[in-house]
Formats: structure tokens, C-alpha cells, sequence
């Protein structure tokens, strides 16, 4: 990134002042004038179709935006990422997510050591275990073969291998059941755990540093359940970890053997496809896991070789840009219509928000723009019956990404028909709405006329798949994984640092022991947050009271 500041650059200066032009049109306009866009305006990799025609966009907008992304050297930063370079400027590391699903005979040497020979020691590590729990012979304390999988995590520790085991379930052993504990309130693990049979569990703790507080809170919790059971001999047949920290994995009773590592070099939010996915192997086996590495790396492969104008995450990337730093949009709304992607918002929630969510650029200095849209969703079509009505005609410009499948993976009627022609339907509504005289020719009521208009110019991107595979899912998690680094490199910022996140783990750490001392403690915070900390002792005491 140049020093010079990027709303300085003469690409940026040139978006400026073309904004200024296109904002007035509509798409309705953009339409006519350029008829064959809707076929022109497209772009395809990895199993991904991307129609971006209904973005408020010309062919100049898109070359503005090129030209912003080459003044800022994405293409040089790019490759940087690629030949593992530290692009982690305040760690001063690699990221190397790429590097989890680069086939076997590859090589990358990263500070003289080759992460992809370990990344697949790894999976030949999680392979052959997966391959025990699934076929029944790693057995439990009492001889029985494990029925469940129980994931224990938080942040991408959680939601990766959540969202991974609800899209490809399809694909999983119906006869293993999978949950996932992670959020530290008590209720997350009881009622997972409720009608569980201990000597049918196995747990998975995942923790890079095993030190994560609401992580090792919930696994000492679960170790006590399995104990009360089973006795304290049972830990080392119904435990395994994913972390790097051999020392604590033992202490807590984990057999060495049983330890699946991992790297500095991979954030959590990028992590499903490393043995933060162990749960997901044994769910879907070790083919298809292998199938969803093959995905991620094409897409992989597109982004670093595709020219830029027909680049999937450079345009979606830019596209975002466009509409967040001159549009001033605030969210970008993520809308599955597949079931089976339900928990895909939230998963990028994280992948998106904790990775651009930053005020200062690899500099140091203060951001003068806008970084980091807030991302968010709901499967189709149970969004449009909940908050699209503010999509279509509230005062808030919100860009959509549709996702769609050509063919269902469960055939029933005319379901998918159904489902697939709201996706178009939606696309088309936001983007042309109804007019005044659109309305008033179909005969309704003239008082009505004016709550009927639909203004349009609602900017959409129409992602479409054959189906939905292990492969394929693969390939659309890479895509907004590029996605993020496109935008990361044009702002400047650091995309693989999370210190707001570790800002308030420190503070709640102090907080701990002033909420469990037995005596009042002195307080040394701002007065509301001594106030709140001193009617919860009260009110903690007076329930305590009335148990007794």
C-alpha cells in the first residue's frame, strides 16, 4: 500500500467524481443504454456463475475500480499472500489458508519450513482417525463405539465447523449425531449434553493457545460430566484437541497421540478447512472432506491466475467497496435459498467483520474512509417474509448477494421451482420496482397507488451453482475469503489481526474475580460499570438467599 493516503490517489479521486454522475441513475436506465449487460456483466470459476449486472455500475465504474485496485498493488500484494510473505503486519507472520488445501505434492516454504508437508501430515493424522470413529473400532471407556460428537469451541473454532456440518449434512452419517457447544452461559452446554450418553461421546476441544476462557470453561465443564459418569480414567478415551499447545492438552488428560496440531499462521476465522474441521471429516468422511479442499483450492488457483476483470472476489471484492466508501452502505445482506446454508451468514459475519473491521491501516495511521460493512442474513425465502419489506422500500440502500442452485439435493415436487424462481423474481423486483403508472395500470385503488410504488435500484449479485457439494462449498468460502483480502489490500488495513477481539478478553478477565469474591471488592472502574457489578453481586446475593 502507497504511503500516500488512498482518498488522495487519482484513481480514487476519479471514482469520486464519477460517483457523483452515475449516482442519479437508475438501473432501469443502466438497463437501456446497455442492453446486452445482463449477459456481459458476468463472470464464472470454480463451479460459481456471478451475475453482477444489477449493480449500479458501468463498464467505466469497473474500470475505475480496476485502476483503484492496481494503484493500491493488489496484484503484487496478492502474491505476496501466495509465496507466504508476512502480510500479517502487526503479528509480523504469514497468513496461510491457502496452504490448507494445496494437494499433497505442492510445496511452500514459509521461514525454511514446508507448511504443506505438515499441513498433510495433519490430514493423514485426522484421516485415520476419522476413519476409527466412523467404522466403530475407536471405542470408548466401556468398550462402546462412539454416536456422538460433541464440538467445543468459539468464534471460527465454532462457527466453521458449524456451518460446514449444517450445509453438507446431506452428506453426513445419519447415524452419528453432531453438536457444538460454544457460548460460556451454561444452558449452551446443559442442553447439549442433556440426552447424551457419556460412554457414546466423544468430545472435540478446540483451542489454538488451549487457553481460550469460554473454551476451556466449557470443556472442564464437559470433562466433569464425563467424570461423574464414567470415572476419571475415561477423559483419554472420550477426548481429543485441535491446538498447538502439547503441555495443557496433557495436563488436562488429553493423550498426546490424540492431538491434532495446527499453526500460528492460520486465524480462527479461516480455519475450517484445517483440524478445526475434524468434526466435519468424521460427519461427511474423509472423501468428501478431501472433495471441499479441492473446492477452496480452485477457487484458490482462479484468484491468484484470473486476470482482474474477470476475477470473482476482485469484482465482488470491489463492488463492496464501491458501494460502502462512495455509496455509504452500511450492511451487505447475505441470502442463501438452500437450507443447508442457514448458518452461512453468520459464518461470514465473522470471516467479513473481524477481518475488516479496522480503524487504522498497516501504517498506523487513522483510516480516512470507510473499512468493514456489516454483514448479515437469513436463508430464502424466510427472509422475504420477514425484513425484505425494508429492503424493497426503506430509506436504507442495502446490497444483496442471492445464492442459488440450479438443482435441489432433495427432490420433492416443485419445491426447488418454487424456491429458485424467488431468487429471480427478488433480483429483478429490487432492481426495476414498479412506478406510479406501473401500479395505477392494474386498476387498483388510487389511495393506494402511493404505498405500492416500489422505487428499485436495489443492487443485487445473483451467485449460482449446479448444487451443492462439498466442492462447491469449498469454492464459495474461498470466494469471501478473497473477497475480504481484495478489500483489506485496497483500504490498507490488516485483515488477519483480531485485537478488539483480545481487548475485551483481557477485561473480562479482570472482571472474573470482582463478580465470585466473597467479599465486596474495590472497584476501580468507571462508575456505571461499578454500579453494574455491584447490583449483580446484590442480585446474585439476595437469589442465593432465597435458595437457602
Amino acid at each position: 500500500m502507497p504511503e500516500i493516503s488512498l482518498r488522495h490517489l487519482a484513481s480514487w479521486k476519479a471514482l469520486q467524481s464519477h460517483y457523483e454522475e452515475i449516482a442519479p441513475l437508475h438501473l432501469r436506465d443502466l438497463f437501456a443504454q446497455d442492453p446486452d449487460r445482463g449477459e456481459r456483466l458476468t463472470a464464472e470459476a470454480a463451479g460459481i456463475y456471478l451475475d453482477f449486472s444489477k449493480h449500479r455500475v458501468t463498464d467505466k465504474t469497473l474500470q475505475l475500480l480496476f485502476d483503484l485496485a492496481r494503484e493500491t498493488d493488489l496484484e503484487e500484494r496478492r502474491e505476496q499472500m501466495f509465496q507466504g510473505a508476512h502480510i500479517n503486519v502487526s503479528e509480523n507472520r504469514a497468513d496461510l489458508g491457502i496452504a490448507l488445501r494445496m494437494p499433497k505434492e505442492s510445496s511452500l516454504v514459509v521461514d525454511g519450513v514446508d507448511v504443506v508437508r505438515e499441513v498433510h501430515q495433519v490430514l493423514d493424522q485426522m484421516t485415520e482417525f476419522s476413519d476409527r470413529v466412523r467404522s466403530g473400532t475407536w471405542r470408548g471407556h466401556t468398550g462402546l463405539a462412539i454416536k456422538n460428537v460433541v464440538n467445543i469451541g468459539i468464534g471460527g473454532s465454532d462457527l466453521g465447523p458449524v456451518m460446514a456440518y449444517e450445509a453438507l449434512r446431506y452428506y453426513a452419517r445419519r447415524d452419528l449425531n453432531f453438536r457444538f457447544i460454544s457460548n460460556v452461559d451454561a444452558t449452551d452446554l446443559v442442553e447439549a449434553l442433556r440426552d447424551l450418553d457419556a460412554a457414546e461421546t466423544l468430545f472435540i476441544v478446540c483451542s489454538k493457545t488451549f487457553g481460550t476462557l469460554e473454551t476451556l470453561t466449557n470443556a472442564h465443564s464437559a470433562r466433569d460430566w464425563l467424570v461423574g459418569q464414567l470415572g476419571k480414567d475415561a477423559v483419554a478415551k472420550h477426548f481429543v484437541a485441535v491446538s498447538t499447545d502439547v503441555a495443557r492438552v496433557c495436563e488436562f488428560g488429553i493423550d498426546r497421540e490424540n492431538m491434532f496440531g495446527f499453526w500460528d499462521w492460520v486465524g480462527g476465522r479461516y480455519s475450517m478447512d484445517s483440524a478445526i474441521g475434524l468434526s466435519t471429516m468424521i460427519a461427511i468422511g474423509p472423501e468428501h472432506f478431501t472433495e471441499m479442499l479441492a473446492g477452496f483450492h480452485e477457487m484458490d488457483v482462479h484468484f491468484r491466475t484470473a486476470p482482474i476483470e474477470k476475477n470473482l472476489p476482485v469484482i465482488m471484492g470491489l463492488l463492496g467497496l464501491w458501494y460502502r466508501d462512495f455509496f455509504a452502505c452500511q450492511t451487505v445482506g447475505v441470502m442463501p435459498y438452500d437450507q443447508y446454508l442457514r448458518r452461512l451468514p453468520a459464518y461470514l459475519q465473522q470471516l467479513t467483520m473481524e477481518s475488516n473491521g479496522k480503524r487504522v491501516t498497516n501504517n498506523g495511521k487513522p483510516v480516512e474512509y470507510e473499512t468493514g460493512a456489516i454483514y448479515w442474513g437469513e436463508p430464502g425465502t424466510n427472509g422475504q417474509h420477514s425484513f425484505y419489506q425494508l429492503i424493497h422500500q426503506g430509506t436504507t440502500l442495502i446490497p444483496l448477494d442471492l445464492i442459488v442452485f440450479a438443482r435441489g439435493l432433495n427432490v420433492l415436487g416443485d419445491h426447488h421451482d418454487i424456491l429458485s424462481s424467488n431468487v429471480f423474481a427478488q433480483a429483478e423486483a429490487l432492481a426495476f420496482g414498479t412506478t406510479e403508472n406501473e401500479v395505477r395500470a392494474e386498476g387498483v385503488a388510487e389511495q393506494t397507488i402511493p404505498f405500492r410504488v416500489m422505487e428499485g435500484n436495489r443492487p443485487t449479485s445473483v451467485i449460482m451453482a449446479e448444487m451443492l457439494t462439498p466442492r462447491l462449498l469449498g469454492s464459495l468460502v474461498a470466494l469471501y475469503e478473497h473477497l475480504v483480502f481484495v478489500q483489506g489490500s485496497v483500504w490498507g488495513i490488516d485483515s488477519f489481526d483480531q485485537w478488539g477481539v483480545e481487548y475485551g478478553k483481557v477485561l473480562a478477565v479482570k472482571i472474573i474475580p470482582e463478580l465470585t469474591a466473597d467479599t465486596d471488592p474495590e472497584l476501580s472502574h468507571d462508575l456505571s460499570t461499578n454500579t453494574l457489578i455491584r447490583r449483580y453481586r446484590r442480585l446474585k446475593r439476595d437469589e442465593a438467599g432465597h435458595g437457602n
